[in-house]
Order: structure tokens, then C-alpha cells, then sequence
């Protein structure tokens, strides 16, 4: 491949992500959902907890935010009716039955183990273990606040030009 087929590829590749409105949606949505946790935390602990940036678990579900507006955007630009829009839906779908059933869960169950490594004699063997991640799931408030955090993203990008 020459020089000039090489740099039309690297041209075409680069205008297509930066253009791809289902993609940019989805980044959008989950950037939001992200922000608006960093600023939850600060507004309620009174302290800026970075790591609510990049986290997962809380108000709202950035993953519902992500793979909604993802379905969304596919919806507004390929159609409701096909397949393309179909497969988006359902993997939406199963992204936020697991956020409130299976990490949820997961979350409960870390907070009781915790506690029960908390109260474990000093001479223990696990009584110095690193205490497990609890926030790893969503309620079901959480989870529709995100979808429709998502929706809502991925009409916004669908009326702007």
C-alpha cells in the first residue's frame, strides 16, 4: 500500500469514529452519568472523591446511561425495526438486569463479609485482608435513572446537526 492509499485509510478510519453518532452517544451518556455521580458525591460527603469519576456503582447507572443511549442512537439512525437496533436493545437489556441483580448482589454480599472480616480477632489470618469493593451494583431507581440519562443523551445528538 502506498503513502497516499495509507493516509486515506487513516483519514477515513479516524472521520468515521469521530463521526459515528451511536458510538458518540454512548461516550457522551457515560461521561455524563459519571460527572453527575462525581458531583452527587461532593454534594452529599462535602468532599471530592475522584474516583466516582471512573467507578462503578451509584446515582445514576452509568452503564444503563451507556448501552441505552447506544440503543437509542442506533434506533434514531438505522431504524427501530431492524435487526441492527434489535441486538442493541438486548444487550442494553442484559447489562441492566445484571447491574441490579447479579452486582447488586455482589455488593450486599461484600458488605457482609466485611463486616465479618471487621470483627474477626486481630491473630485472625484474614483480619488484615483488603476490605472488598461494596458499590458494584445499581438499584432499580439507579438503573432507570441511567437508561433514561441515555435516552435523553442520545436524542439530544440526534436533533443537533
Amino acid at each position: 500500500m502506498d503513502e497516499t492509499a495509507d493516509t486515506s485509510v487513516s483519514s477515513s478510519l479516524s472521520s468515521t469514529i469521530f463521526t459515528n453518532y451511536p458510538l458518540l452517544s454512548a461516550f457522551a451518556a457515560f461521561a455524563l452519568a459519571q460527572s453527575i455521580k462525581f458531583f452527587i458525591a461532593w454534594y452529599t460527603e462535602r468532599k471530592w472523591d475522584f474516583k466516582q469519576l471512573i467507578g462503578s456503582g451509584g446515582m445514576p447507572s452509568s452503564h444503563s446511561a451507556t448501552v441505552t443511549a447506544l440503543a437509542a442512537a442506533v434506533g434514531f439512525q438505522e431504524g427501530f425495526g431492524g435487526s441492527i437496533f434489535a441486538i442493541a436493545l438486548v444487550l442494553a437489556c442484559v447489562v441492566m438486569y445484571d447491574a441490579t441483580g447479579v452486582r447488586l448482589h455482589a455488593g450486599r454480599q461484600a458488605e457482609v463479609l466485611n463486616r465479618i472480616v471487621y470483627e474477626l480477632p486481630a491473630e485472625h489470618p484474614l483480619a488484615e485482608s483488603r476490605p472488598l469493593r461494596e458499590l458494584l451494583g445499581h438499584t432499580p431507581f439507579q438503573v432507570i435513572a441511567g437508561g433514561v440519562l441515555g435516552i435523553v443523551t442520545a436524542a439530544v445528538g440526534h436533533l443537533i446537526p
